[in-house]
């Protein structure tokens, strides 16, 4: 039905159903007669009878490595273009460094996409789920140069859940940040923090945010090493000389440089 733009009423009609009920049975979890597989296949032939009946398969005859087909769908407002395979599931499609700023002005364009990869990734099978290259050292040491965090859209401010890291898309950037605190529909500015200490946190205008993306996992091809003893001897010092650990991590915050992008 999503292949050929169908819904439930225009279906029945194709097959000469005069009620919709067998149809919406289906959709609803029940399994589809023999007769109701048959009728499908005699109006739709080019559509694989292994594929409606075993799951095997592309879903057209003759379809091997078909380009994944673009749809456009509607959420939180807005227009999105997403990716489905040949049985109707949404891919991830993976957006990399260099592709980065083209994304910034074309992350609603079917054209744009066509240039992307497209995968299936174990655990992110059901929902749209995007990739983003992580470029820059602003959330080390939580997610490190070159990694790829796999995320989640998010349709409203609202909705977001403050302490996680999120993908930021503006006109100017795909940005990798923390937001620590619960957005209402009426703010007009979010902060947005980086995990390394050297990075100072910034603050953006909610109005500059094209997309907000939850990262739910991430990719590395970086092995932690053994911990770093040093470091931990060092924190040992500093608290026995009376100095609080948080109120130290905080002075490094308030004291690192910016990393906001350029305004134009």
């Amino acid at each position: 039905m999503q292949h050929y733009s169908l819904n439930a009423n225009s279906l029945a009609k194709r097959l000469g159903y005069v009620a919709t009920s067998k149809l919406y049975g289906i959709l609803q979890g029940s399994a589809p007669s023999f007769g109701t597989l048959t009728d499908i296949l005699e109006e739709f032939p080019e559509v694989s009878s292994d594929w409606m009946v075993l799951g095997r398969g592309p879903m057209l005859r003759g379809a091997t490595d078909a380009a994944p087909m673009q749809l456009q769908k509607t959420r939180g407002g807005k227009v999105s273009v997403v990716t489905v395979d040949d049985r109707g599931n949404e891919n991830t499609v993976f957006v990399p460094i260099p592709a980065q700023a083209g994304y910034t002005v074309q992350h609603n364009e079917a054209v744009y996409f066509e240039q992307l990869d497209n995968y299936r990734l174990p655990g992110f099978e059901r929902g749209e789920f995007r990739a983003f290259e992580v470029a820059g050292d602003s959330m080390e040491p939580t997610i490190n140069h070159r990694d790829v965090v796999v995320c989640s859209r998010v349709e409203e401010l609202r909705l977001l859940e403050p302490g996680e890291v999120y993908v930021v898309v503006t006109s100017e950037a795909v940005m990798l940040k923390r937001i620590k605190v619960q957005l209402r529909a009426a703010d007009t500015e979010v902060t947005l923090y980086s995990d390394n200490p050297h990075r100072y946190p910034y603050v953006l205008e909610t109005r500059d945010i094209q997309e907000l993306w939850r990262v739910r996992g991430y990719v590395s091809s970086y092995i932690p090493s053994a911990p770093d003893v040093t470091v931990e001897r060092l924190w040992e010092v500093i608290e026995h000389l009376g100095f609080d650990r948080g109120e130290v991590r905080r002075h490094l915050e308030e004291n690192a440089p910016s990393d906001a992008p350029p305004r134009i």
